[in-house]
This record gives structure tokens, C-alpha cells and sequence, in this order.
């Protein structure tokens, strides 16, 4: 097929579909990247005679590169297209996570740790804008709550499927294994990418049907071959970007995410090591108890986009069906503290099982950038998105790293973790506004 030609194809398809699998696939290697280090956290600290503010440290590596590179990561993405900036990453995060399984061969183990965790960070920036981005171009309007609930529950299905895989791994093996095997994994789902990823006008499978029943519903199918929605400068527009942060909407968003987020690190980060530490689990049994939680906050993703979506087509404001399964799952994730106040290991699982389920109805952020972005940019508004997110990769292994060596408890650990969940409940009550696509203003020649 020609480049830049719609499919010939007369039957209608369903070839969105088979996209998003790819994205869901290839997130949930992403994230179980991220998680590697909290299995084997205990074994690694251990091993390198880390205590747990290094550790936390360590943990944060990844935050800082990964939020000092999303507008460079947003920009490329709009320059250079989602398939190539992607699958590069790809390739690139794995080969860095295979690396920090040869790290006990250094004599600065820790720092060379530090080092390949920042550059595993760096590599994987563009991933959640460019899914941001592919579900804006590849799905209407009234499909993408559903749609992005699918590629952001990768985060749990991470948990689910990898973390009993990789416990067992550092219990029976060995903890470098665990990089290894991540490494490999990534590796081959990056040549996949190569042969599998299109833009809807380029797919060799999609029919007109499918092309135009996009683009009737909002999907911004021409992004990748419209010359008026592709800005070929040498860098980020810094005018766009004070554009955004000049968006109250947008600022409300923003800091919903960053909070969000912060949840998200703790159960990336030091939720195994708290099953361990703090409730005497080992290792192995710590792998598949983390993955009851993420089940349900897989369930409560999936529920959170399908609920947004329903309301959506119930004839709800944009606005309304997006901040009911914020609100009432930021709610519930508050139920986390639960633990702090029992003895009883099937409380804190049925507790944290709760918190999980609400996070996943809540966290709807990347739903909102794809509504919300304008369409000349909407890799750079991703990465402005991610940017601010990401701090809370940094924040929040950091802070509970210090809460833990200053008092030795996870009591004001997950105190900590539940206020982020009722800062989103306020931001999106009293700052967000309505929700609706941003116009960019031209900017000065």
C-alpha cells in the first residue's frame, strides 16, 4: 500500500481494536520495567547494603529522568510520528532494564543501579503521551473513556501477571534474573511494534468504514499526515507550553494526575516491600499478595472508562462523565488507611483491594488530556501532562523513604498516600471547571 493512502478495504473492520491490544501489551511490559526493582527491592538492598532512604533514592531515579524528558519525548512524538519514537523507546528501556542485572559486577553497585534506572526512566518518557495520542487519533470521542481505561489498567494487569512471575524469580533464581527476563520480554515486543503499528490513513487493514466512522466521532485520524497539524521545528514550542500552563483546566488536571500518580508509586515502588517489612511476609508470598489488589484495581479501571463512556452516551456533559468516576474512586482509594488501625492480614488485603479498585475507577487523567489537548499538539500536551505527573514518581518513593527512616512505621506512609487521593477530589471539584478541548491562540511570528 502507498504511504499516506486509506485502506481499500470494503468490509468494515474493527482494526482500532487490535491497536489497542498492542497498547495494552506493551504498557503492561512498561510498567511491570517500573515494578522491577520493588520485588526485588528487599534482596537488592540486602545484597548492595542499601537502607531504606538509598533505596528510596534509587526508587526515584527513574521519576527524575522520566519527568525531565516528557517535552523533549512530547515533541519528538509529534515531529517524528508515534510508531517510530515508540518503538525506539521500546528497544531502548529494555536493553537499560537487561543491564541492571550485571550491576553486582561493579564496584560502585549502587550508583551504576542509579544510573541504568535514570536511563530506563529516560527511554520510557514518550509511552503514556504517545497512548494519549494513538487513542486520539484512533478512537471518536464516545469510545476513548473505554478505550484509555484499557491502556491504563496495564498498571495493575503489571502486577497481576509479572509480579508473582518476578517474586518467584528473585526468591528461586536469583534477583538479577528479574532484569534479565524484563529485558529480553521488552526487547522482542519492540520489533513486534515495527511490524504491527499504523495511523489509521496508513493501516493496511483498516476500511474506509472504520476511517471515516473515526473521524465522524472526533478521532483525529489525520495527525500523522496533515502538514497543518504537524509543527516541524527544531524543539518544543515554549509558546504552546505557556499556553497550557496558562489553562486553569488544564492546572486542575495537572496536579489531579501528579496526585494520582503518587498513589501509583507507592504501589510500584514500596507496596511489596511493605508486605514485607511491615507485615512479615516473604518475598514470594509478598508477589501474589500484591497481585490480589492490582486484580481489583484492573476491574476498577476497566469499570472506570466503561462507566465514563456510559454516561457519556447517556447524554452527560463531557464533564460530568468524566469527574463521577474520579471522585467517587478517589474516595474509595482513601480507604487505604484502614491499615494503619488493624492487626489482621486479611483486612489490610481486603483494605488495599478497596484502595486499588477506586484508583483504578479514578484514574481517568489520561481520558481527559486526550479530550482536552489541542489537536496540533497533543504529544506535547501529553508530555506537559506527564511532566508534571512524573514528580509524583519522585516524590513519592523519596518522602516515604524518609517518613520510614525517620520513624521505622508505614503508618504516615500510607496517611501520605491517601491525602493525594483527597487533593484529586478537590482539584477536580473546584479547579478543573469544565472539561472541553483548549484552542491554541497563534503564535507571535
Amino acid at each position: 500500500m502507498a504511504e499516506n493512502s486509506i485502506s481499500v478495504a470494503t468490509h468494515k473492520t474493527h482494526s482500532r481494536f487490535w491497536i489497542l491490544a498492542i497498547l495494552f501489551i506493551i504498557s503492561t511490559v512498561n510498567y511491570a520495567d517500573r515494578s522491577t526493582l520493588s520485588i526485588a527491592g528487599p534482596h537488592v538492598a540486602s545484597d548492595l547494603g542499601l537502607n531504606p532512604l538509598q533505596m528510596g533514592y534509587v526508587f526515584s531515579a527513574f521519576g527524575w529522568a522520566y519527568t525531565l524528558a516528557q517535552l523533549p519525548g512530547g515533541w519528538l512524538l509529534d515531529r517524528f510520528g508515534s510508531k517510530i519514537v515508540y518503538g525506539s523507546a521500546v528497544i531502548i528501556w529494555s536493553v537499560f532494564t537487561f543491564a541492571q542485572g550485571f550491576v553486582h559486577f561493579f564496584a560502585t553497585a549502587a550508583l551504576m543501579l542509579f544510573i541504568l534506572r535514570f536511563m530506563v526512566g529516560f527511554a520510557e518518557a514518550p509511552v503514556m503521551p504517545a497512548n494519549s495520542r494513538i487513542v486520539s487519533a484512533w478512537f471518536p470521542v464516545r469510545e476513548r473513556g473505554t478505550a484509555s481505561a484499557i491502556f491504563n489498567i496495564s498498571q495493575y494487569a503489571a502486577l497481576v501477571i509479572f509480579n508473582p512471575l518476578l517474586g518467584w524469580i528473585t526468591q528461586e533464581v536469583s534477583w538479577e534474573y528479574v532484569f534479565i527476563v524484563m529485558g529480553l520480554v521488552g526487547a522482542v515486543l519492540g520489533l513486534v511494534w515495527f511490524k504491527t503499528m499504523y495511523s489509521p490513513l496508513n493501516h493496511p487493514r483498516v476500511s474506509k468504514e472504520e476511517v471515516e466512522y473515526i473521524r465522524a466521532g472526533g478521532g483525529l485520524v489525520d495527525m500523522d499526515n496533515d502538514p497543518a497539524l504537524q509543527k516541524k521545528s527544531a524543539g518544543p514550542q515554549m509558546g504552546y507550553v505557556k499556553q497550557l500552563l496558562s489553562s486553569r483546566m488544564l492546572l486542575g488536571i495537572y496536579l489531579a494526575n501528579y496526585c494520582v500518580n503518587a498513589i501509583t508509586w507507592f504501589f510500584l515502588s514500596w507496596f511489596p516491600i511493605y508486605l514485607v517489612k511491615g507485615r512479615g511476609m516473604s518475598i514470594l508470598e509478598a508477589g501474589f499478595v500484591a497481585a490480589l489488589p492490582a486484580i481489583c484495581g484492573c476491574i476498577g479501571g476497566v469499570l472506570g472508562g466503561v462507566f465514563s463512556d456510559y454516561l457519556l452516551n447517556k447524554g452527560y456533559s463531557l464533564s460530568v462523565a468524566r469527574k463521577t468516576p474520579i471522585i467517587v474512586g478517589m474516595l474509595m482509594c482513601t480507604s487505604m488507611v484502614i491499615c494503619n488501625y488493624t492487626t489482621s492480614d486479611v483486612v489490610v488485603v481486603a483494605a488495599m483491594s478497596l484502595a486499588f479498585f477506586g484508583k483504578g475507577i479514578g484514574a481517568l487523567g489520561w481520558t481527559v488530556n486526550a479530550d482536552t489537548a489541542p489537536k496540533e499538539i497533543v504529544g506535547l500536551s501529553g508530555g506537559v501532562l506527564n511532566l508534571v505527573t512524573q514528580i509524583g514518581a519522585i516524590t513519592t518513593p523519596i518522602v516515604i523513604g524518609y517518613i520510614l527512616n525517620k520513624t521505622g512505621s508505614f503508618d504516615g506512609a500510607l496517611l501520605y498516600v491517601a491525602g493525594n487521593g483527597l487533593v484529586v477530589i478537590l482539584s477536580y471539584l473546584f479547579i478543573v471547571g469544565k472539561i472541553q478541548r483548549l484552542v491554541l491562540k497563534p503564535l507571535a511570528a
